[in-house]
């Protein structure tokens, strides 16, 4: 490339003369010049970076993207751990409180110790930061909970007698029950029509289906009941009845003592009834309590989901 020559006109001796630049000016020139050339180069590989997909730029933005997915697919699964734990926490508090009449864990003992961590430098810092909660949060949860069983096996151990006592078995065997047919809680009335609180749970059976006590007791009633037609009433102690309505059988008498299983009557359909079925009622300090939370000793754990999804799924009252 050739260099650019200037000349000035001498005006003393009509002549064209040349300009030779100073120091200054061919350093700022060549300078100038450098900082050009950069300007250009840096336009032109940043506009490459953006517009040519370099294969390893490729391999790297696929990563990201994998890894973000794992992250999401992560932060859904401990969402539905810490729903488990909180359905867990939730029965555990309910044993301790409504079965073993003592103080439940309190959710800042289970959560002491937790706190929200601040991420920073990534990309996706507030997905980190919320996974990374999530599982401090449920291995927090975890160590409480598993004290809390401890807690409770050393409380159960020296509470046998009271355990014993405490309905906590169905009345009718799991393999006699045809179906749930009703639940506790508002129900439709089948001979009314009206809307009314259902104080127990139905268990459509056979007639003649053994019945069984659900925890040790005294008998203090069993005879005709108005609506409940056939009914037998257990004193279990410690606050705690239990009712079995509608019976076509009673084979206990008022004063007896009986054990948990032990047969005291046969399914029928007396009373106020609409067919052949059990009707149970599980009371403390004489209030209705939902049966379905005392089931804890015959059942494994899959049919205990099965009967809480029927018992709140089922809203055919049979009485």
């Amino acid at each position: 490339m050739s260099r650019k020559l200037f000349y000035k006109y001498n005006e003393f001796t009509g002549a064209f003369e040349r300009v030779y630049p100073s120091r200054i000016n061919r350093v700022w020139s060549i300078v100038k010049n450098s900082f050009e050339a950069i300007a250009i180069a840096v336009i032109l590989i940043g506009g490459l970076y953006y517009l040519i997909d370099f294969p390893k730029e490729r391999l790297l933005r696929e990563e990201n993207r994998r890894l973000k997915q794992h992250l999401d697919q992560l932060d859904d699964r401990l969402t539905e751990a810490l729903d488990v734990m909180e359905n867990i926490t939730e029965r555990d508090n309910n044993f301790y409180r409504v079965m073993m009449q003592a103080d439940p864990m309190s959710i800042n003992r289970r959560t002491s110790g937790h706190e929200r961590r601040n991420i920073t430098g990534f990309a996706d810092a507030e997905l980190v930061e919320d996974v990374t909660e999530k599982m401090d949060l449920l291995d927090r949860l975890i160590y409480s909970q598993i004290n809390s069983f401890d807690s409770l096996r050393t409380y159960a151990s020296q509470q046998k007698e009271r355990l014993a006592s405490i309905p906590s078995i169905q009345p009718i065997s799991h393999d006699d029950m045809k179906q749930m047919a009703s639940g506790y809680g508002t129900r439709v009335d089948p001979v009314y029509g009206t809307i009314k609180f259902h104080e127990g749970m139905d268990f459509a059976s056979a007639t003649g289906t053994p019945v069984y006590a659900t925890g040790d007791g005294t008998v203090t009633t069993a005879g005709w009941h108005s609506g409940y037609g056939n009914m037998i009433e257990l004193n279990h102690g410690y606050n705690y009845t239990t009712r079995y309505a509608h019976l076509s059988k009673i084979i206990v008498q008022p004063g007896q003592r009986v054990k948990r299983g032990d047969k005291i009557g046969e399914v029928g359909n007396t009373g106020k009834s609409t067919g052949s079925h059990l009707h149970y009622e599980v009371r403390y300090n004489g209030q209705p309590r939902n049966p379905v939370n005392y089931y804890f000793q015959d059942l494994t754990p899959e049919q205990y989901a099965e009967m809480v999804r029927t018992a709140e799924a089922a809203a055919h009252v049979m009485d």
